[in-house]
């Protein structure tokens, strides 16, 4: 697994956060998280391609928000409110699996290992839309 770091590619034009390519899932408890990772490389998914963001990481780099601020970034439709969701569990103290799941196979992939775990919330990233994931 990698440490997260944000990269302009990662954000819009307005700088509201959309890694496309990416399934980004929320989990209520840390070891589900991990575990996740743990399976999705013993799965064959590279380790540079798994990230976990603890509640801190989530809400600093991605929902930029500063101690019990609210978030700072602009409203900008779908994924601005993602965002909120995101800062809104993070601030419950979950934590987020990050895996670059280009394809759709890929994605099912990921979902496969996810499922066995009791995860929050999934979004996937494609190009110009966003995928809620079940």
């Amino acid at each position: 697994m990698k440490a997260f770091a944000l990269h302009p590619k990662m954000l819009t034009l307005q700088g509201v956060f959309y890694p496309k390519g990416y399934a980004f899932i929320m989990f209520p408890e840390a070891e589900q998280a991990e575990q996740a990772a743990r399976e999705l490389e013993d799965g064959g998914f590279p380790s540079q391609a798994i990230t976990v963001l603890t509640p801190e990481a989530i809400l600093r780099e991605i929902g930029q928000v500063d101690g019990d601020s609210d978030v700072s970034l602009p409203s900008v439709g779908t994924e601005g409110a993602t965002v909120r969701k995101y800062v809104d569990l993070a601030r419950e103290g979950h934590h987020a699996l990050m895996v670059h799941a280009p394809s759709e196979k890929d994605t099912e992939r990921v979902m496969m290992v996810v499922r066995k775990q009791p995860f929050s919330y999934g979004q996937k990233y494609h190009m110009l839309a966003m995928e809620d994931l079940e």
